[in-house]
């Protein structure tokens, strides 16, 4: 399939040349490339930040999508680039676990270390593999190339579990903040499946401690929280979230991420250990 969409999400952020500068290497390999920015604002060198956003976007692309994927800490060192080929999607990435989610959730999955140089910009910088390699590479695959062309199969990828929630006890169970967003909502870990009781007609009484805060309400919509108030939401990315309405509960709780987060349910039944 010739001219797949590219998307890049990356940690340059956009004050510099760097996602500018990848774009063009695309595009002098396929002026034809349709390039999607998913996000450029990971935080910085935050491989589980970049885990998460890129797990949490690409499913809703086109099959044949190609993924770049750039939080590279360990640039220039013997870390591998890696083009991987799931159910429907292809991506390029360092091989340091920031596909791990995306592991998760394929069925099949195809792991190529990268190494035909034929296809990279000489010389190679120490430092920006973005644009020598992976950006490069997503315009030869843009244009049909196949993945066979970049390198060989390997097994011994780089990944890792996303923090789960911990049973404390029958009615008590901690996890974690895993991110901030935008908007200063805080995303735990805690999913439907991990708390389904707290999900009952009509919701049990509980608490959920995080910060400086206690939260006993549930909301359906942001909507539903009055001014100041800080509520639980069960928010797009399938995790419970602590949230205000128009307003940024990290602040209001002084919590962010990496916070404990502790559920303590009336009932027993249907907490369970993720």
């Amino acid at each position: 399939m010739a001219n797949r969409i590219i998307t890049l999400t990356s940690d340059f952020g956009v004050n510099d040349h760097y996602v500018g500068t990848m774009k063009g290497v695309m595009l002098s390999v396929n002026p034809q490339a349709q390039i999607v920015d998913i996000c450029n604002g990971v935080q910085s060198y935050d491989i589980l930040d970049g885990a998460l956003t890129i797990s949490q976007a690409y499913k809703y692309f086109p099959a044949e999508t190609v993924h770049v994927v750039v939080i590279d800490p360990g640039v220039g060192t013997h870390r591998r680039p890696i083009l991987v080929t799931g159910d429907k999607h292809i991506f390029l990435a360092p091989d340091n676990g920031v596909l791990s989610f995306v592991y998760e959730r394929e069925e099949r999955l195809s792991v190529r270390h990268i190494t035909s140089e034929y296809y990279f910009l000489q010389p190679v910088s120490n430092t920006f593999h973005g644009r020598d390699i992976f950006a490069v590479v997503a315009g030869w695959l843009s244009k049909g190339v196949e993945v066979s062309k970049f390198g060989d199969e390997i097994t011994d990828f780089l990944r890792f579990a996303a923090p789960k929630p911990k049973q404390v006890d029958p009615k008590t169970i901690k996890g974690v903040v895993l991110k901030v967003d935008k908007f200063g909502n805080l995303v735990t870990n805690f999913s439907e499946r991990d708390v389904p009781q707290l999900f009952a007609t009509p919701t049990p009484p509980f608490k959920i401690a995080v910060g400086k805060a206690t939260v006993t309400k549930l909301a359906r919509v942001y909507g539903e929280g009055a001014a100041g108030e800080v509520f639980a939401i069960l928010g797009s990315m399938g995790y419970v979230e602590i949230s205000t309405n128009r307003g940024a509960a990290a602040q209001a709780v002084l919590a962010g991420k990496g916070a404990e987060v502790t559920l303590t349910l009336e009932s027993a039944a249907g907490a369970t250990q993720g």
